[in-house]
């Protein structure tokens, strides 16, 4: 048996690099944007507002569902919310 070892899930799951590296940010995003919104202890609504989207996309930026996200939507929220996003260098 050919056992593969990966950094990521998402190296494991995605058929290119450059789509592991997609879910890799979305996924970094969504967690930070559902930290965000729990620490301050908004609610959907209040999110919603503050992040120019529906109360619905909050709801499913909650639970997760990141096939329904894409990069720039989750970066215009983020920059939204007041959240500094950077780059490094791997």
């Amino acid at each position: 048996m050919n056992s593969q070892r990966f950094a990521n899930i998402w190296d494991a799951i995605e058929d290119t690099p450059e789509e592991a590296e997609n879910m890799k940010l979305r996924s970094i995003l969504m967690t930070a944007l559902k930290h965000h919104i729990t620490h301050v202890k908004m609610s959907q609504a209040e999110a919603a507002k503050l992040l120019g989207v529906t109360q619905p996309r909050v709801s499913d930026l909650m639970h997760g569902k990141i096939n329904v996200f894409g990069l720039d939507a989750l970066v215009n929220m983020a920059a939204a919310a007041g959240l500094h996003i950077e780059i490094a260098r791997a």
